[in-house]
């Protein structure tokens, strides 16, 4: 991914008035911004497109530009926010829309970055109102492989969960295997692990796990009911034990079985596989805090 967008041909200027004119004249037609170390180009007009945004603030000003904003080295107007985020605001300002990728793991973050900035119609289409008041859907994830910033964030306060759900077991399970010739484990072939399964409660296991979860194998199921059939859309057994603790649940039993079949008749090499399962559990007092 290259750090330099390039301007988008779809924007539309409208004629200036006498007043407008004296303040395009103080920025150039092509603005050069560094946000956050990511460099972006785009025209004057979108950025003061949303006049009440930040943005549209800022760019708009009489004053000589080089007095209010600060530049870095090359001279670029320096923005100090996530420039990684910053190019789907870019594309708001352009469009007045967003399309965001599949599973795409800083909604939470590119939110704040639109409260930042003032445009509160886009925080309205990245904030639908099942994320706003649903419990269920309160932890969404907000990561994904590759993404920026921490992989954790907080679950719903205990005010906001049913008191049905409070306390409940979830059990993570998972597949390994590798290939290892007789003479020596230097040898040995290991391979990704293929699924995280995640077997509970349906509402516990979205409230932990949110968006990460697929549910496709097992849809269409209430709150109140059981599966273990879900699995998780990321493949790092660390990452969920996070998201677990992050909840509150702490491990209480783990078993693991190990088993080994040769590849063919005509080597010795073996394929060990291997199925471990991890129980964790939360549980609340009486006032609806955690307890260990």
């Amino acid at each position: 991914m290259t750090e330099t967008m390039a301007l988008s041909g779809n924007c539309r200027t409208q004629p200036a008035t006498k007043e407008q004119g004296s303040v395009l004249n103080s920025f150039p037609e092509v603005v050069e911004l560094n946000v956050g170390g990511q460099v972006y180009y785009t025209r004057h007009s979108t950025l003061i497109g949303t006049p009440n945004s930040l943005l549209g603030k800022i760019f708009s000003s009489k004053k000589d530009p080089s007095n209010d904003l600060a530049r870095d080295p090359k001279g670029r107007y320096f923005i100090d926010r996530d420039g990684f985020l910053f190019r789907y605001v870019l594309d708001y300002l352009r469009d007045k829309q967003v399309v965001l990728p599949d599973h795409f793991p800083e909604k939470g973050r590119l939110r704040k970055e639109a409260e930042y900035f003032q445009l509160p119609d886009l925080v309205k289409l990245l904030s639908p109102d099942d994320l706003k008041h649903s419990p269920d859907e309160y932890c969404h994830s907000d990561f994904e492989d590759g993404s920026q910033g921490s992989d954790l964030r907080p679950c719903p306060p205990p005010s906001l969960v049913p008191a049905d759900r409070k306390s409940g077991f979830i059990t993570v399970g998972y597949r390994g295997s590798c290939t290892m010739g007789r003479e020596s484990q230097t040898d040995a072939k290991f391979r990704r692990v293929p699924r995280i399964l995640i077997c509970g409660r349906i509402a516990l296991a979205k409230e932990v796990f949110g968006e990460t979860l697929n549910e496709s194998r097992d849809p269409d199921r209430t709150p109140d009911r059981y599966t273990s059939r879900f699995y998780l859309k990321f493949k790092h057994l660390e990452r969920a034990f996070d998201m677990l603790s992050e909840c509150g649940f702490q491990m209480v039993a783990c078993n693991s079985s190990v088993t080994a079949s040769f590849v063919n008749q005509h080597t010795e090499d073996k394929i060990w596989s291997s199925y471990t399962e991890y129980v964790f559990y939360r549980k609340f007092d009486v006032i609806g805090a955690f307890t260990n």
